[in-house]
């Protein structure tokens, strides 16, 4: 029991987990404002960025930023899908439609 208390703790899961989790959160927000404003035409915004985030995973020495810009890549990824659902999900009235 002793030596089980000694131990260090690892924190790196938790702390990219919280980090994935935040990220993952933010973008909710910015394709419903995304969707608003612009409508699904900026889906190659979301590309670009996501190429990005997936070089920038393969170049960066450190973990953290690696592991989080994978992360950000694959959310803005995931992203286009939303933009197209969120426009789906404005025609049955599930969101407010920006006036012409």
């Amino acid at each position: 029991m002793q030596q089980i208390l000694t131990q260090t703790m690892n924190f790196e899961g938790i702390i990219l987990g919280l980090a994935t989790f935040l990220l993952i959160g933010i973008f909710h927000p910015i394709v419903i404002k995304s969707e608003y404003y612009f409508g699904v035409k900026c889906w190659p915004i979301f590309l670009l960025a996501g190429l990005a985030g997936c070089a920038g995973s393969l170049f960066v020495d450190n973990t953290y930023a690696s592991v989080l810009l994978g992360v950000f890549s694959f959310s803005c990824f995931w992203s286009i899908l939303e933009l197209f659902e969120q426009r789906e999900r404005v025609k049955k009235g599930l969101f407010p439609k920006k006036p012409a």
